[in-house]
């Protein structure tokens, strides 16, 4: 019986702290002259407390486990809701795929540029001596 009660707390422990960081985030939307999303600074306080350790992962791990392995449900209405719009889509589907394909290719030419970068060979230092020079 223990073990059960462990389990839930540590569920509920988790999801309270993903919806304390949701609603501290649209709290943070709210005071901000521009448009962001609550949800997204909410994600990025919840980053940030993750990062430093001062919230450890292991507390909000279950409640992360939980909604990622329901997340294919969590889209079922916003299929349903885009399906509303179906008359829409059909009558802007050319620039609807035209833009979808240039952002597509954009992703595709920075993220190859940027790996590039930090992959590229780099001169090794072989001893001390150029070590010395190049300060």
């Amino acid at each position: 019986m223990g073990n059960v009660f462990m389990q839930c707390w540590k569920y509920a422990r988790a999801i309270v702290l993903i919806y304390l960081s949701l609603f501290a985030g649209n709290a943070v939307a709210a005071l901000l002259p521009i448009a962001i999303p609550g949800s997204i600074i909410g994600m990025l306080i919840l980053f940030a407390l993750l990062s430093s350790q001062i919230l450890p992962a292991k507390w909000v791990k279950p409640g992360c486990q939980l909604l990622i392995r329901y997340m294919v449900l969590l889209f079922v209405p916003i299929g349903i809701g885009v399906m509303q719009y179906y008359d829409q889509i059909i009558d802007d589907l050319g620039p609807l795929v035209v833009s979808c394909l240039l952002s597509t290719l954009l992703v595709f030419v920075v993220v190859g540029y940027t790996s590039h970068y930090f992959h590229r060979e780099r001169p090794a230092l072989s001893n001390g001596k150029n070590a010395e020079s190049k300060k």
